[in-house]
């Protein structure tokens, strides 16, 4: 065989073994992530609804509904309570009954005070008093109610004087249940006592939590909000009241990162709002050799009873696209707000597949080249 015919004969074995392997790729390309965006040609409806972001798109797709784990609910308005305590029911009440009377009906010979300790508040408020039978309390500030018993004890002893002193019962009291370095019930010791104060004689906020989100549950409502709009928004640390419960937890919100990027993981949110400009960022940006900027996709899924309606989305899979190479694209992807649960797909530029066929082809070239030098 000649120079020539076996340099031919590489040639050809290498055009074929080219052609008979798939190259290895990290990630899909654009076109192939969308290829169902279209009607097929016998009517079928398409898979999935493709939404090309820009500034004429975002007000559009914002007032769509939200999907997945959503934390932030209602939250109670501010505004302080009584400058003081007030007595509820299984509280215990010690007084201190003074008469400098001889012969009083409280004190004993020789003595000018009597204790009264523990005196608990009934269900129905009220604490039982001897001479005076039940006095009600309950709804009273500390200092309210030490006026009140006195009013009562001077019917029958007019020289009588008296010191009352709170110690808060469970309804007085506010659970810290998770999330704090002293989980435990807290009493109150004095009023409006908010929720950051709380958290703070909890030991403060457990270590290595991921955008902590503080739930407070009061009766039968339950209140969400990030730890950090209370530290940005004093108006909303709030006051507690008694029978709180307060559990501070991660933010359970995600979303999963793939394709040509520094990371592929699920990450979790660290913030209240994640953009999807962020989130590129947040996976490592895209690969400088293989990623697509013109093919940033954001794949999303609605529940049934969220799609077909008016300022809907039109099917319940939807991709979002954005073209990071102009400014309109750049700030369309600072300007959305990804959803828990999104996909985050950086895809691969098609010229990267091109230049590794180039690549494994010229290898063959070079093996041709080598092979007819023999």
């Amino acid at each position: 065989m000649t120079h020539y015919s076996r340099r031919a004969a590489l040639t050809i074995t290498a055009c074929a073994a080219v052609s008979a392997c798939a190259v290895p790729r990290g990630a899909p390309q654009r076109s192939e992530v969308l290829r169902g965006a279209d009607a097929a040609a016998d009517g079928t409806a398409p898979d999935f609804a493709l939404v090309v972001v820009s500034r004429a798109e975002l007000g559009r797709v914002a007032r769509w509904p939200r999907t997945g784990t959503v934390n932030r609910t209602h939250w109670p308005r501010g505004g302080n309570g009584p400058a003081a305590p007030v007595i509820r029911a299984g509280d215990r009440l010690d007084l201190r009954i003074w008469d400098s009377e001889a012969g009083s009906l409280v004190t004993s010979d020789g003595e000018r005070v009597t204790e009264l300790p523990g005196l608990t508040v009934s269900p129905s408020g009220e604490i039982f008093l001897p001479y005076v039978d039940d006095v009600q309390v309950a709804g009273l500030t500390p200092d309210v109610a030490r006026r009140r018993v006195q009013t009562q004890l001077e019917r029958i002893i007019p020289s009588a004087q008296v010191q009352l002193t709170l110690v808060s019962g469970r309804a007085n009291a506010v659970d810290m249940v998770g999330g704090v370095n002293a989980p435990g019930n807290y009493p109150f010791e004095e009023a409006n006592v908010g929720i950051l104060a709380m958290i703070s004689a909890a030991g403060g906020v457990r270590d290595g939590m991921t955008n902590p989100q503080v739930r407070l549950m009061r009766g039968t409502q339950v209140f969400t909000i990030a730890l950090s709009e209370l530290f940005e928004d004093p108006a909303r640390d709030v006051s507690l009241r008694g029978r709180d419960r307060i559990i501070i937890e991660d933010d359970k919100r995600f979303f999963m990162a793939l394709g040509a990027a520094g990371r592929e993981e699920v990450i979790p949110f660290d913030r209240a709002e994640i953009s999807a400009l962020r989130a590129v960022s947040m996976m490592g940006g895209m690969a400088d050799n293989r990623a697509d900027p013109r093919g940033v996709l954001v794949l999303r899924r609605y529940d049934p009873g969220q799609v077909g309606g008016d300022g809907q989305p039109p099917l319940r899979r939807v991709v979002f696209s954005f073209d990071l190479t102009s400014a309109d694209g750049l700030f369309s992807a600072d300007e959305f707000t990804l959803n828990s649960g999104d996909v985050v797909l950086a895809t691969q530029a098609p010229a990267t597949t091109t230049e590794r066929v180039l690549g494994l082809f010229g290898s063959f070239l070079g093996a041709g080249r080598t092979a007819s030098n023999l």
